[in-house]
């Protein structure tokens, strides 16, 4: 499902705009983003939580070259589906 199918979906069934949907979900994604931007973590009970997680540096291989490179420590977005979630897609 694409953006577009879902603000589709989200309008028909909130009986709202395209444009309200689509701002709607902007806000959503946007306030998710920033939560987690700020280090929150972000529970949709029945649905999962969006949290993030440290990812310590490494050193890798090239596949082309074969060469070993670094690869720096980051923060990246980690998802967890909740039980409602899990049992919907069963």
């Amino acid at each position: 499902m694409t953006k577009k199918e879902l603000i589709d979906k989200i309008a028909k069934d909130a009986k709202l705009s395209k444009s309200a949907a689509c701002k709607a979900l902007d806000g959503v994604i946007g306030g998710i983003s920033s939560a987690l931007k700020k280090g929150d973590k972000v529970t949709l009970v029945g649905f999962g939580t969006f949290s993030t997680a440290k990812r310590a540096a490494r050193t890798v291989r090239n596949p082309q070259t074969g060469k070993p490179m670094k690869v720096a420590a980051k923060r990246v977005p980690k998802f967890k589906a909740g039980a409602g979630l899990k049992k919907a897609v069963k």
